[in-house]
């Protein structure tokens, strides 16, 4: 008993089991390896070789490596120029694992050699013919072994050397190969590889059959078929000849439980009659096919149920997302109106804001929070109608629009389906896409899409159809007709700092691997980024520089890992960040005779704007630069002939026009702007330069001016005031017709600024220049609807003055 138990060094072997008596050369690369087969040298040249379980792993535990084995003996061993090792060994006996020995260096193992359950008598030489007979028999089939392997195994009559012999050479998964050295009795072991023998020898004399019957099929003339006859006659040999039509009944099957539409169950069945007519290899039979497979893979009726929870609905929006409440109140009035009305069209929703404002991924919000599906489709540079609605059959490598493309991918019938970025789409001679989208987007026909490439009707009116916008006039007006716009203006600097406080600083501690118990932010330094390092209606750039920053700590750790807390101040950012990139409270300055800040909006939010003018002598000429559209030019005009109209009433000569010329610039000359509503801050710049008094430096206005001087209402006033609060201004000059929307203005920024509604354009000089410079008062002639009005500040604590 002693004899059969012995310590020895293992050495795990990849994709080849060692079997008793079986000579093999093994490469050998592997530190721990190479440090068992130099201790094995060391004592008795014996070594324990074991399978791993999975090749692939490079570092096997002790879990990884199959309790049989062989245990061999070293007959040579050869180190290579590369540092591996190359070592002849011979199978000795087989054994099992008792126990890893601790060694560092190498595997270390107690094994007990396996004494298999001897086999006598006629049976045993019934089983060993047996196995002897298929092996020959196999090796006639296969032409893969060896005549001397087949001499050597046909010599030997010991059941246990037959069994190894045989299994050493068959050209099975390693997996069966260990399965048989593991098995102790013989008889059970011979048995084993006669089933594999057998399995083996039948497949090879399946391809032997096919080979001969397509040899004899072929002609020299049809080498081209060779492929397509030899399916065939491996379809024959299986009993499958007829998979191609089991197929299509498989198909048809699928047809009739899709529930598709009447007319696209019988477009699809009249396809699937030309296809059992046609030879399967046949180009026109994949088309057909393609196109059944689309039919039957888009939702028809598969649709997920709507969570009719408000409340759950509207804690997951808020989870994702601070403020936005417009929005949020829209769905919530869905789902309220889903809940008392089983079938509901999807609304139609446009979200048109700056860049950063969270529109995208409000949509996920919203798919989430209603528990459907999400798909987006990014419309950007689409400029082929066929990108919509597909192309038609005819076309080689014809494919459906990408509506019915995400549809497919939802695997639902009633998604949140995103259309991003819908104002940058293009056209060109391939069609206009826009157009296209008016039958995807119009409730009233959208339950009937026909995409050119299924060519059947396709019901959308259950998806909740989304798109994304930065500036509405890029939308064409149909298009914007069958859609509800919501625009999302940009965060205040609190809604900034909440956001950034909730929602951005822990998920970028989360990206860089920090923690939120040892970086921590301040207030005072997350508005500090806010004012002097971003400036942007939505939150993107924050972003940025919260990543920027966490980098930096990042480094910081593990330069130094002893470090406990870091807390981000104000005046540690200029290390993080560098010099600030923005002044804040710009509109703080002095006030300048000539210049005058206006408000504009652009797709990216609210911009404080400079008008400046300049008098030099001249003959009467107005020049105006700064890359100014054709709309602003003639504002200009305007402003400059209202001047003139109330000349005499500023003290001013009549002719005084004559003798200067006049230059009105728009700074940041490389920006393109256009637009009427600086009208009222170029007449007021204007009057500014001529009257020689500076306009008030804390005061911005915006209102487009007519030749008569009224002042008439003006797009985007929530955005505009953003600005101003964010430039530091304390007094806003608005049209009075907008004074409707001020209810969507947030009550911090209505209580910091002082909001002045005016009629006409002598009220606003009124408000804008300190007249006790000027040569004479002015004496402003108000029309008589337009009596000025003092109104107390508002319940909410805003100032406000109706004029």
């Amino acid at each position: 008993m002693e004899d059969r138990k012995k310590i020895l060094p293992l050495l795990p072997l990849r994709d080849i089991v060692v079997f008793p008596h079986m000579v093999v050369p093994l490469f050998v690369g592997r530190d721990k390896s190479i440090a068992a087969l130099e201790a094995a040298l060391s004592q008795d040249r014996l070594i324990f070789l074991a399978a791993q379980q999975d090749a692939s792993t490079n570092e096997p535990s002790e879990e990884d490596i199959h309790r049989f084995g062989t245990v061999s003996h070293i007959i040579q061993l050869l180190k290579l120029p590369d540092g591996t090792v190359k070592v002849l060994v011979e199978g000795r006996a087989r054994a099992r694992v008792v126990h890893y020995l601790p060694n560092d260096r190498y595997f270390q193992v107690s094994t007990e050699e396996v004494v298999p359950e001897r086999v006598t008598g006629a049976h045993a030489e019934a089983l060993v013919r047996n196995v002897l007979a298929s092996f020959e028999n196999f090796a006639k089939l296969s032409k893969k072994i060896p005549a001397e392997v087949l001499s050597q195994a046909s010599s030997v009559h010991d059941p246990a050397r037959v069994a190894d012999t045989v299994a050493a050479h068959l050209p099975i998964k390693v997996s069966e190969k260990q399965a048989v050295l593991e098995i102790e009795s013989d008889k059970e072991r011979l048995e084993k590889l006669l089933g594999l023998m057998e399995a083996e020898i039948e497949i090879l004399e399946i391809e032997r059959r096919i080979r001969g019957r397509v040899k004899k099929q072929m002609e020299k003339t049809q080498r081209e078929f060779y492929l397509n006859e030899q399916m065939r006659a491996i379809q024959k040999e299986l009993g499958q000849g007829e998979e191609g039509r089991t197929e299509l009944d498989e198909l048809e099957e699928k047809i009739k439980k899709r529930g598709m539409g009447k007319e696209a169950n019988q477009k699809a069945q009249k396809e699937i009659k030309k296809l059992r007519m046609m030879s399967p290899m046949s180009a026109e039979a994949t088309v057909s096919r393609n196109y059944i497979d689309w039919l039957v893979s888009i939702p028809w009726q598969e649709r997920t149920e709507d969570k009719l929870d408000i409340a759950t609905a509207e804690k997951v929006l808020d989870e994702d997302h601070y403020g936005l409440e417009k929005v949020k109140e829209r769905i919530l009035e869905y789902l309220a109106v889903r809940k008392l009305v089983s079938k509901l069209k999807g609304p139609i929703l446009c979200f048109v804001g700056p860049p950063g404002v969270g529109k995208t991924s409000l949509a996920r919000s919203i798919a989430r929070a209603m528990g459907r599906k999400f798909v987006r489709m990014s419309l950007g540079g689409v400029r082929d109608e066929a990108e919509i609605r597909g192309h038609r059959r005819t076309y080689i490598g014809a494919l459906p629009g990408k509506i019915i493309q995400q549809m497919k991918r939802a695997g639902t019938a009633n998604p949140v389906f995103l259309l991003d970025e819908v104002d940058k789409m293009s056209m060109d001679f391939r069609g206009d896409p826009s157009a296209a989208l008016l039958e995807v987007l119009d409730p009233e026909q959208n339950n009937a899409f026909n995409d050119h490439y299924l060519d059947v009707d396709y019901d959308l009116s259950d998806v909740m159809f989304i798109t994304t916008a930065n500036m509405l006039h890029g939308i064409p007006p149909p298009l914007q007709d069958r859609m509800e716009i919501i625009r999302l203006p940009g965060y205040t600097e609190v809604e900034k700092l909440h956001i950034a406080c909730n929602y951005l600083i822990k998920k970028k501690l989360d990206e860089h691997g920090l923690s939120g118990e040892k970086v921590t932010f301040s207030d005072s330094a997350i508005l500090h980024v806010i004012r002097y390092y971003t400036r942007e209606a939505g939150v993107r750039n924050l972003e940025r520089e919260i990543a920027s920053i966490c980098r930096k700590i990042a480094r910081e750790v593990v330069k130094d890992p002893a470090l406990v807390r870091i807390r981000v101040t104000p005046p540690s950012l200029k290390g993080y960040l560098g010099p600030t990139r923005y002044r804040y409270g710009e509109a703080e300055e002095k006030g300048q005779i000539g210049l005058a800040t206006g408000l504009a909006w652009t797709e990216f939010g609210g911009e404080l704007l400079l008008i400046e003018v300049a008098l030099m002598p001249g003959k009467g000429n107005l020049k105006v630069t700064g890359k100014l559209g054709e709309v602003m030019q003639e504002s200009a005009h305007a402003a400059l002939s209202y001047i003139r109209t109330r000349a005499e009433l500023m003290g001013l000569e009549r002719d005084f026009y004559q003798k200067i010329d006049i230059h009105i610039h728009v700074p940041e000359g490389a920006i393109p702007k256009d637009g009427p509503s600086a009208g009222i801050t170029m007449a007021t710049a204007l009057a500014s330069a001529l009257l020689k008094v500076p306009v008030r430096n804390d005061l911005a206005m915006t209102g487009e001016i007519t030749l008569r001087g009224r002042v008439l209402p003006i797009g985007g006033v929530k955005e505009k005031l953003l600005a101003a609060h964010r430039g530091g201004i304390k007094t806003v000059i608005l049209p009075a017709e907008n004074e409707k929307d001020m209810a969507e203005i947030p009550s911090k920024i209505r209580k910091s600024l002082k909001i002045v509604f005016v009629r006409h354009m002598d009220e606003v000089i009124e408000e804008a220049i300190d007249m006790s410079g000027a040569v004479r008062p002015v004496e402003p002639i108000v029309p008589p609807d337009t009596e000025p009005s003092a109104v107390p500040p508002s319940s909410s604590g805003e100032e406000v003055i109706r004029h």
